[in-house]
């Protein structure tokens, strides 16, 4: 559903599948096999440096892509794994891939839901997690990674999930933004293992970087950051406004909620559209504006009086 303030989105992406890509100097990117409604053309891995460089999200566990990226860092010196976070379509390959090299996997901590569960309560997007993971070497807000020509600066961006960084090339104009800010479709926020909450946060400090360039993780670079990413931070704003009005004709069930909000959205989309709108619900009834009864799914919305 499209409305005023809907980004615009940029789906014409073409890459070639497995073969390294120079973007700019010192970042080349290599696609995975991986396309799908989720992952669009497939995870984008970046090389990024000259004689010494890191891997930034290596992928899928696919042998195609593993040899891919060997062949593209040939006669360089690998000085680490870089996550930008860890859904396993990101970091499926990283063990493989550390292991082969001998270098630290780096990434902020272990995958972990947002916010503690409720009783019986079952995250929709476990199995997407790579739970059980470890770095080698953490990351925090404000870290950096020395490869020469070439500094890196971390910083913390939850909100598509816990773990969630986004890295940026020191004094330069690039910022990889992993899933947090994709230029060809918004962000999945499922809750628990998102958070609305965090997004909003992370999006404005992402927007006030000096960064201008964005090196998604799915997608093609985005050549106007700031203002896409301020488009997608009053998007999700405009979406909460959407629920307020739809509740203020009267109480809904949360899948009433899901035909008015999303009414013309592909069917292979809507679970992730039910997983979005959840986190909206809860940001919503955080900030005390809406309440809910019932379980799970069936849950009956109202505005709060």
């Amino acid at each position: 559903m499209q409305t005023q303030s809907s980004p615009q989105y940029n789906t014409e992406f073409d890459p070639l599948v497995g073969e390294p890509e120079i973007l700019a100097p010192g970042i080349m990117r290599v696609v995975a096999p991986n396309a799908g409604p989720y992952t669009f053309r497939g995870t984008n891995s970046y090389i990024v440096g000259f004689d010494d460089v890191v891997i930034i999200d290596p992928g899928p566990d696919d042998d195609d892509h593993f040899a891919a990226l060997l062949s593209a860092i040939s006669g360089k010196k690998c000085k680490g794994i870089l996550l930008t976070h860890t859904h396993l379509d990101h970091s499926a390959l990283a063990p493989k891939m550390a292991k082969a090299l001998n270098v630290p996997l780096m990434f902020e901590g272990m995958h972990r839901p947002s916010r503690p569960l409720n009783w019986f309560e079952r995250d929709p997007l476990r199995k997407s997690g790579h739970y059980g993971l470890k770095p080698d070497y953490v990351v925090r807000d404000g870290s950096k990674i020395d490869l020469g020509e070439i500094g890196l600066i971390i910083h913390m961006s939850p909100g598509h999930c816990a773990n969630h960084i986004v890295i940026a090339i020191e004094g330069g104009d690039q910022l990889f933004t992993g899933d947090h800010i994709m230029g060809w479709s918004s962000s999945l926020i499922s809750d628990p293992d998102g958070s609305l909450d965090d997004y909003f946060t992370s999006i404005e400090k992402i927007i006030h970087l000096r960064q201008t360039c964005y090196f998604p993780a799915h997608g093609g670079p985005i050549r106007n950051g700031p203002d896409f990413a301020q488009q997608l931070f009053d998007h999700r704003h405009k979406r909460n406004e959407q629920i307020l009005v739809a509740l203020a004709a009267g109480p809904k069930w949360t899948l009433s909620l899901l035909s008015e909000i999303y009414p013309d959205i592909p069917v292979n989309i809507k679970p992730a559209a039910l997983l979005t709108l959840n986190a909206h619900l809860h940001y919503l009834i955080k900030n005390q504006d809406i309440e809910s009864h019932g379980l799970l799914w069936a849950k009956h919305y109202r505005l709060k009086a």
